[in-house]
């Protein structure tokens, strides 16, 4: 599909708000172009990204929500560290978490880089393998500077592919 086709796509719904997300984006070619093109076009944009290439290029007024893969995910190889200083106010950083490790891991990365004076951050349980009131209660006992979120995809529509 081309930008224009995606933009006629979009403007077919009644929203403001588009998110591009799925896979990661910005391993596709247009996908800078896309997202100028949306802000053009008058959305409110933000671009949700594993956190494993370069943000510098997005636009400005997209708002960008990077990952930061924990350990058990055995991903975290791949977070672009160089991402952080880059992060505005508008943009949000996503730990989702499959263990209690992973959670010390968070809290940890959390606090060495200042994470929420830069931006929100965000704390999720991986669907299956963290109860997500454990993972709360862990949060609530820190007195963490994070919002507890649930991966509401997983809950509407499970594992389903596209969702």
């Amino acid at each position: 599909m081309s930008v224009a086709d995606i933009l006629a796509d979009i403007r077919r719904h009644p929203t403001r708000q588009v998110c591009v997300t799925g896979g990661e984006p910005l391993a596709q070619k247009s996908c800078l172009a896309l997202l100028s093109a949306l802000c053009d076009a008058g959305y409110e944009v933000s671009l949700e990204t594993s956190g494993a290439l370069d943000i510098g290029g997005i636009d400005p007024r997209v708002a960008r929500i990077v990952d930061l893969k924990a350990p058990d995910s055995g991903e975290s190889a791949k977070n672009r560290w160089e991402n952080l200083p880059l992060l505005a106010p508008r943009d949000e950083i996503k730990f989702v978490l499959a263990s209690r490790g992973d959670y010390v891991w968070a809290r940890e990365i959390l606090t060495q880089h200042r994470l929420d004076a830069r931006c929100t951050v965000l704390m999720s349980p991986v669907a299956g393998q963290l109860d997500g009131r454990e993972l709360a209660e862990w949060i609530l006992a820190d007195g963490l500077p994070v919002r507890f979120q649930l991966q509401l995809h997983k809950l509407l529509w499970g594992n389903m592919p596209g969702k």
